[in-house]
């Protein structure tokens, strides 16, 4: 309970009432304006200090109803007198924490939370949460049916490295309607936006609590908020929920303590929820072992679901739940919030798919995001991580509008492991080979010779349909810990490339890695920034080259990039990358397709709404998007070599010599085209270009990354 009990904020005016935690507990109460640190095995809500410490008083915020104070709230100092560290920013492989927690940890910390204590609503933060990175934006978690406000305990160490997280807590025994409950929070939320106009606010409401967070969202339509749905209830007059009610009427009371055990299976996944801290690259037969466990351990605690729901409050809640969405779909039409909408395709308590699909034709601006094998308590089961779907979908930002750049949170060590195990498969059919150049000009195995210090800007070729970018990106964080932003195709984060299917997708992986739409506005942030930078100045003409132009560059006449890197005095690192011809064979290109009848027409109105780099002439300027047509190969191996880095810092000359910079491009290209003849020769004296021989090494020998190749 140390992790989860703190800032419990109640005002002076509340009788006086005892939270007692089963283990000592550190508890962090705060005033407008100042803060202290407790530890106590029993604290009063009101302020006043544990038996142990009757002379001390701990200074707790008045402000009638138990809000946050303006601003977020303090948190917790690294020690006594030490003024408050938040982080400037994350970096790459940082410990979200998720995988450490499960709904065993969430029934175990339940049974303390949910003891009557003659309180009202309040809101709390979890000292796992803090402290956030600087500027962080508030966010609220309203709770589902439990109350508890312990939902997010999978997400908290995450969400409270980029959010002052605050959790609404409802006491079993509180019977406050449904338009007090609003009111409540629509003061924090009120409050909060007159302290901090200029940053968004979030709402993450999980069931009942994404009812409450469309009523706040709706009478508040001129505050920036941001609303994350899980499984919203207002599809409740069409739920199971329903025939519930006579039924539980009559049920003696006797037999209540069964509805619990019938409720956690229509609640939620027991799988997914075991799931949860199973490591997804153990071997099957441990993986399963492991799950078998976490199920076995997780019964004997569904018994605590009878006392956070007992008979007379789940009667209680089952009517909340009829008016709370029924206040809220009345209200609808009023929302102008950001909406983002995680659905469950297995959710046997509210039909959460059709009403993700209706939510997001009523509301202006809404996104689903749709999980067939999840149940309805989606934010306690394996495969969400709510931070993701957060940055997956841009949602993530500090002020009224979203930067690509300067919102940026580089990927989680749990989400690079998840993406090496999607793409496991991948990586073992490329078998793919890094090779880089030292000052001296030596050429060598691994990333050594590119600088660790930015700005770099990666310059090379882009191989058909970028088949060499996902093993580049997870290379680099890899060995080096360095996150690869590549600058790409503004369509690729636009509306048209969205599908029906509403999974999470290929394009919301791009935004996880840092993918930025390519302008010179972005370019000059990433190099202010101090970034890494991939930069294919071919662009979609190399990736979706025609039949014979296979190691062809098309780049533009005139630089796009030398005097930018050179007014950073950024290093400029060219590197070739070949392998295409080993893994797949070009059908049908672009003058294929055009030849066929109603296709072209598709291909010309799709091109329409994607219309880039207009202003530029000859080949380059022929930037049509497409699917062309191919038949896969035994696979070869991809191989890449980074050239010696070229420094820019102190050549002023760049910046007013056009001639100067021209001169450093053809440069570039040059060294790109020559990596290119070099490995396409030296390949041939690799032992293991093949498919087959990689893998009967591999069988006795090494992991992927250690089979060997030709000497440079």
């Amino acid at each position: 309970m140390a992790s989860l009990v703190s800032n419990l904020w109640a005002p002076s005016s509340f009788a006086l009432t005892e939270f007692k935690p089963q283990s000592r507990a550190q508890i962090r109460c705060s005033a407008a304006q100042e803060s202290s640190i407790l530890s106590t095995d029993t604290v009063r809500l009101n302020g006043v200090s544990s038996a142990k410490e009757q002379e001390r008083t701990i200074p707790m915020m008045d402000r009638g109803n138990g809000h946050l104070p303006a601003g977020g709230g303090t948190r917790e100092k690294k020690k006594k007198g030490e003024e408050e560290v938040m982080q400037e920013k994350l970096e790459p492989l940082w410990d979200d924490g998720y995988g450490t927690r499960s709904v065993k940890d969430y029934m175990d910390s339940a049974k303390d939370v949910i003891k009557p204590d003659g309180g009202p609503l309040r809101w709390f933060s979890p000292i796992e949460c803090g402290p956030p990175l600087k500027n962080s934006p508030v966010l609220l978690f309203l709770p589902g049916m439990d109350g508890v406000g312990l939902g997010l305990m999978l997400h908290h160490k995450a969400l409270g490295r980029v959010f002052e997280v605050w959790c609404l807590h409802i006491p079993v025994k509180d019977r406050t309607p449904f338009e007090e409950m609003v009111n409540f929070v629509e003061e924090t939320v009120r409050n909060q936006h007159a302290s901090s106009p200029n940053k968004p606010i979030y709402l993450v409401g999980d069931s009942f609590g994404g009812c409450l967070a469309l009523a706040v969202a709706a009478r508040n339509p001129v505050i920036d908020l941001v609303l994350v749905l899980a499984n919203p209830a207002t599809s409740f007059n069409r739920s199971q929920l329903q025939p519930l009610l006579p039924f539980l009427e009559a049920i003696p009371i006797e037999h209540h303590f069964t509805v619990p055990y019938l409720l956690s299976f229509v609640m939620g996944e027991p799988v997914k929820m075991a799931m949860v801290t199973v490591d997804a690259t153990l071997p099957p037969r441990i993986a399963v072992e492991h799950l078998a466990g976490n199920l076995t351990a997780l019964l004997p605690h569904l018994s605590v679901l009878a006392d956070i729901i007992p008979k007379d409050t789940l009667l209680w809640k089952l009517k909340l739940l009829r008016s709370a969405a029924s206040y809220a779909n009345s209200r609808l039409h009023a929302v102008t919030a950001e909406v983002l909408v995680l659905a469950s395709g297995k959710d046997n308590m509210l039909p959460s798919g059709d009403e993700a699909q209706r939510l997001e034709r009523s509301l202006r601006n809404c996104k689903v995001k749709y999980f067939k094998d999840n149940g309805h308590a989606i934010l306690l089961e394996d495969g969400v991580n709510l931070l993701t779907m957060i940055k997956g979908t841009f949602k993530y930002r500090q002020s009224r509008k979203h930067d690509v750049v300067m919102d940026f949170l580089p990927p989680s060590d749990s989400e690079f492991k998840q993406a090496l195990e999607s793409n496991k498969i991948y990586r073992y059919l490329i078998g793919s080979v890094m090779f880089s150049t030292l000052e001296d000009g030596k050429i060598v195995r691994g990333l050594s010779g590119v600088p660790s210090e930015g700005p770099v800007i990666l310059v090379g070729y882009h191989m058909l349909l970028g088949l060499e970018l996902v093993s580049l990106v997870e290379e680099f964080l890899r060995q080096r810990k360095i996150l690869v932003r590549g600058i790409a195709h503004p369509t690729l984060f636009s509306q048209l490339v969205e599908t029906d299917s509403k999974e999470f997708t290929f394009y919301d992986t791009l935004k996880i890695y840092g993918a930025t739409p390519v302008s010179a506005t972005n370019l000059f942030k990433l190099f202010k920034t101090k970034s890494h930078v991939l930069l294919y100045p071919g662009g979609a003409r190399e990736a979706l080259h025609r039949k014979g132009e296979t190691y062809k560059l098309f780049w533009p006449d005139q630089p796009e990039f030398v005097r930018m890197a050179a007014k950073f005095g950024a290093t400029i690192v060219p590197f070739g990358v070949i392998g295409e011809d080993d893994m797949a064979e070009l059908v049908f290109d672009y003058n294929d397709l055009m030849k066929i009848p109603v296709l072209n027409d598709y291909i010309r109105k799709k091109n329409e709404d994607w219309k880039f780099r207009a202003h530029v002439t000859g080949e380059i300027a022929n930037q049509e998007l497409y699917m062309p047509g191919f038949l896969p190969k035994v696979p070869g191996r991809l191989y890449y070599l980074f050239g010696k880095p070229i420094q820019t810092k102190g050549r002023q000359e760049l910046l007013k010599d056009r001639e100067k910079a021209r001169e450093l491009y053809l440069q570039i290209k040059s060294e790109v085209e020559n990596s290119m003849a070099y490995l396409l020769r030296k390949r041939e004296e690799d032992p293991y270009r093949n498919i087959l021989d990689r893998t009967a090494y591999r069988a006795f020998s090494a992991p992927i990354d250690q089979v060997p190749t030709f000497d440079p």
